[in-house]
Parts: C-alpha cells; structure tokens; sequence
C-alpha cells in the first residue's frame, strides 16, 4: 500500500519565497491557485494578508519558529484548516551572502486526500468538506489516520490530542476547526474540551453532579459531558 509520505512526493507543491520582514519576493503559480490568490500585485506584500485570519497566528508562529537560533534549523510544518482546504505548510530558513535571510514557504494541499465533499441534505456550507482521514504528528512527521480508529479529541489550545484505541497523538488543527469537518453521525461535542466518537460509547454514568461518558478504549476513559448537552445524549443513547 502506497504511504502518505510516497504521495506527498508525488504533489505538486506551492513555494513562496519571504524576505526577513515576511514579505513576498516570488512565488509560483501553484501557490497562487492553493491560496486563492487573485491578480498579479503579491510581491512585496506581508504573507500573512493571503492566509484566513483565524490561521493568522498559527503561521506567525510558525514563521518565527523557523528563525531559531543555530547554524541550519530544521525545517517546520504545520497544517492549517480553511473553509474548502487541509493545507500542510513547511517553512524552512535560507541564508545567503552577507547574512542575508530570507524564509521558503512550501505548501501541500492535502484537501482530495484528506476530505469529501459535505452532504447538502444536512444544510451545510457547500464549501465544507468533510474529514475522511485525519492528519497527525506521529515519528515527526506527518501521517494520515483513519476517522475510525479515533475514540475521541480533547482541546489542547490551537491544537489538538487525538486518541485511539491504544494510542495518542497530536493535531494542529483547533478543536473547532475540527468540529466543522467531522461527521456528527458519529463525532459529538460533548463538552467544550471534548469530541467523542459515540460508536465507542460504553456506558453513560453520572459522579456527584457531573454526567459521564466512558469509552471502549483501552483505559476506559471517562468524558465529561456539559450540563447543557446531557439530554441531547440521552436521547442519542437511547436512554430517554
């Protein structure tokens, strides 16, 4: 079976080149098409004003984080989520003479890959796509999972923990970005902090005053479900 990593070589990536202040000296057509880039006036703007805003800090931070002080930093990546796209993004720092620095940009969309469109029967934005494969960090590097295999996802700031069955990792897509691009068939926002898988519902409980889910997963792990969704996971459960 062909791996992610053989069919990210086969991609056609988008580059952009930045100057020290983050701004565009060149770039190529495929980043232009990726970021839905319209007219010739790019160069000499900041980066920043092509991406979403609410990516905006996350690329920041990883262009700074590209910076970091020895003699040849290893390249970053991040993925980002915007409305019709899963991108991956490595940035990577360049020196030149006279200690001139300068950032390359390379950008993979991994939207066919990762993505379906959604159904419009449930009154979705038509520009959403819904996650089939959910990419994470596992060896440092990036790699694909199937959505099955996920028992739940927990906020972790801008990112997220994912768990399976025996196993954890991390997502840089937020827990709303998430939200979005999941099938509610089967993933719900329990609470603030949590997704959960509902296929691997074991049992609903309620501790003192706060009701519970716990999961089929190796550590029979328990969720905590907020006050304001309880009924509606009774009713899912059929338990009311």
């Amino acid at each position: 079976m062909e791996t992610f990593q053989h069919k990210l070589q086969k991609f056609e990536p988008g580059i952009i080149w930045l100057d020290g202040k983050n701004k565009v000296l060149a770039m190529n057509d495929i980043a232009t098409e990726i970021l839905d880039i319209e007219g010739d006036d790019v160069l000499g703007k900041q980066i920043l004003q092509f991406h979403p805003e609410k990516s905006r800090d996350k690329v920041s931070w990883l262009l700074e984080s590209s910076r970091c002080p020895v003699e040849s930093p290893p390249p970053m990546t991040m993925m980002i989520n915007i409305p019709d796209k899963v991108l991956l993004i490595k940035v990577s720092k360049m020196t030149g003479a006279g200690d001139y620095t300068a950032t390359c940009m390379v950008f993979y969309d991994l939207t066919d890959i990762t993505t379906l469109p959604i159904n419009d029967n449930k009154g979705a934005n038509a520009e959403l796509r819904l996650l089939f494969k959910l990419p994470i960090y596992s060896n440092k590097q990036v790699t694909l999972i199937d959505l099955d295999q996920v028992v739940y996802l927990k906020a972790d700031g801008h990112y997220t923990d994912v768990s399976s069955i025996d196993n954890s990792y991390l997502c840089n897509l937020s827990l709303a970005d998430l939200e979005g691009r999941l099938d509610t068939d089967c993933f719900i926002r329990i609470h603030r902090s949590f997704i959960v898988n509902i296929r691997y519902a074991k049992a609903f409980k309620k501790v003192n005053d706060q009701c519970m889910i716990l999961l089929d997963d190796n550590d029979e792990t328990e969720i905590p479900v907020s006050r304001g969704n309880v009924q509606m996971i009774k009713e899912l459960l059929g338990l009311k």
